[in-house]
C-alpha cells in the first residue's frame, strides 16, 4: 500500500507519467543494455526490443499497477503479477537484476520529465517501482522453491530426440533432459524457454507451450514465421529449419500460470493458429485423468493444412465423453464453419471458464463475444506469445 502522501504525488503526476512512459521506457533500455549488453545475450528478447513491444509492454505494466494501487490500495494485482513473474521465472531472472532495473529505469524518468522530476516526484514513483519489485521478488522465490531451484540454475541441457512435422511451417521436437536426471514437473498448459545461440553468436531464448509428454520426454510446437516477419522469427525459424535428433539446446524449468483448472465445471479452449498448442495440452491432461467434465474445443484458422495438432486434437476429444469441438477455417469448407470465429454458432456452457490463445486481435475479438454471451470477466483466461500488450488492460 501506498503511503498517503505518495499516493497524492502519485495520483497528480499519473497523466503526465503515463504520457511520457513509452519515452521513458525506451531510454531505459536504451541506457541499460547500451551499458550491459550482455543482457541481450541470453535474457532479453531482441526481436522485442527493435519492435519497440517490450517497452510498451513494461509501460502498461507500471502504468496499470500504479492504477491499482490508487483505485484499489487494498488489493493487489495477482493476475499482473503473476503473469510477469512466471516469464521472469522462465528466464532466470533473480532479485539483484531489480536494482539494475531501478537504476535505469528512474535515470529514464529524470531524462524525460526534467525539472517535472522533483524529489517529491521520484521518492513517491520509487515507492511504486519497490512495492511491485517486492511483489514480483516474492512470487517469482516462491515459483523458484517450488521448482526446487534458486533462480540461479532454472537452465539444463536437453537433447532433440524426435521431430515430426505438423504442417508445413510448424513441427514438434521431443526433448530429453542430457544429464539423466528426472525431467521437472509441470501443469498442462505451460511452457519452457529454449535458448539458441544464433549465427552471430548471441544467445536468445523464446517460450514454447508443452505439448506432449512421456516420461523423461516433453514435447515442444515450433512454428517458423515467414520472411517479413523477422526478426520475431529468428529462433523460432532456426528450431523448425535446423533442429535435429541429438542436438543439444538449454531449456528452462517450466513456467505460465495458465493452467488447466481443478474441478468438473465446464471449460472452454479456444485457440488460433499456433495458439493451439497450450490448449493441446490441456486436452492430454484431460484425457489422461479420465476427465468427463464438458470441454468445448474452439479453433480458428486458415484452413485444415495450416492447422497444427490437428487429427491429435481430433482423437483426444473424441476419447474425452464430455467434449466437442468446433473449428472455422478462413480459406477451406474442410472445417465445421467457413470464415471467422462467431460465437453465435456455438452453445457456450453455463457457468464454463474459458481459455484463449492466439493473436491479440483474435482473443479481443473472441474474449468481446464471451463477455456478450455473459461470461464474468473473472472467467475469462489468456495466453500470449511475446510481450503481453494486455496486461493492465484486460
Amino acid at each position: 500500500m501506498l503511503s498517503e502522501e505518495s499516493a497524492a504525488t502519485v495520483r497528480a503526476t499519473l497523466p503526465v507519467v503515463s504520457e511520457h512512459l513509452d519515452t521513458i521506457t525506451a531510454r531505459f533500455y536504451d541506457g541499460m543494455l547500451g551499458e550491459h549488453p550482455e543482457l541481450l545475450d541470453g535474457l532479453f528478447n531482441r526481436a522485442n526490443q527493435a519492435s519497440g513491444d517490450q517497452r510498451r509492454a513494461l509501460a502498461a505494466s507500471i502504468a496499470g499497477f500504479a492504477t491499482t494501487l490508487l483505485d484499489n490500495p487494498d488489493e493487489r494485482p495477482d493476475t499482473l503479477l503473476s503473469r510477469i513473474a512466471h516469464k521472469h521465472v522462465s528466464l532466470g531472472v533473480t532479485e539483484d537484476q531489480y536494482v539494475i532495473v531501478h537504476k535505469y529505469l528512474f535515470q529514464g524518468i529524470a531524462e524525460t520529465l526534467g525539472e517535472a522530476a522533483t524529489p517529491e516526484v521520484v521518492a513517491a514513483w520509487d515507492e511504486v517501482y519497490w512495492l511491485m519489485a517486492g511483489a514480483l521478488i516474492a512470487i517469482e522465490a516462491r515459483l523458484y522453491h517450488e521448482n526446487g531451484s534458486t533462480g540461479h540454475d532454472v537452465w539444463r541441457p536437453w537433447r532433440v530426440t524426435g521431430r515430426a512435422q505438423q504442417t508445413p511451417d510448424t513441427v514438434s521436437l521431443d526433448l530429453e533432459p542430457q544429464d539423466g536426471d528426472a525431467a521437472p514437473a509441470f501443469r498442462a498448459g505451460q511452457y519452457v524457454s529454449v535458448q539458441v545461440r544464433l549465427s552471430d553468436g548471441v544467445h536468445q531464448a523464446r517460450q514454447y507451450s508443452l505439448t506432449g509428454w512421456d516420461g523423461r520426454r516433453r514435447r515442444i510446437t515450433v512454428k517458423r514465421l515467414r520472411a517479413g516477419e523477422t526478426p520475431a522469427g529468428e529462433v523460432s525459424t532456426l528450431l523448425h529449419d535446423s533442429a535435429s535428433p541429438g542436438d543439444t539446446y538449454m531449456v528452462s524449468t517450466p513456467a505460465g500460470d495458465v493452467t488447466v483448472p481443478d474441478g468438473d465445471h465446464p471449460i472452454v479452449l479456444v485457440s488460433a493458429g499456433i495458439g493451439c498448442t497450450p490448449m493441446v495440452a490441456m486436452l492430454h491432461h484431460l484425457a489422461e485423468t479420465g476427465s468427463t467434465r464438458p470441454v468445448l474445443v474452439l479453433h480458428a484458422d486458415h484452413g485444415p493444412e495450416e492447422h497444427p495438432h490437428r487429427d491429435e486434437t481430433a482423437v483426444l476429444v473424441g476419447n474425452l465423453p464430455g467434449a466437442t469441438s468446433h473449428t472455422w477455417y478462413e480459406n477451406s469448407d474442410d472445417g465445421d464453419h467457413r470464415g471467422l470465429m462467431d460465437l453465435s454458432e456455438v452453445d457456450v456452457p453455463e457457468g464454463a471458464e474459458v481459455f484463449l490463445c492466439g493473436p491479440l486481435p483474435f482473443m479481443s475479438g473472441v474474449r468481446s463475444q464471451f463477455l456478450d454471451a455473459g461470461v464474468p470477466p473473472r472467467h475469462i483466461h489468456y495466453e500470449v506469445f511475446g510481450p503481453d500488450m494486455w496486461l493492465g488492460a484486460a
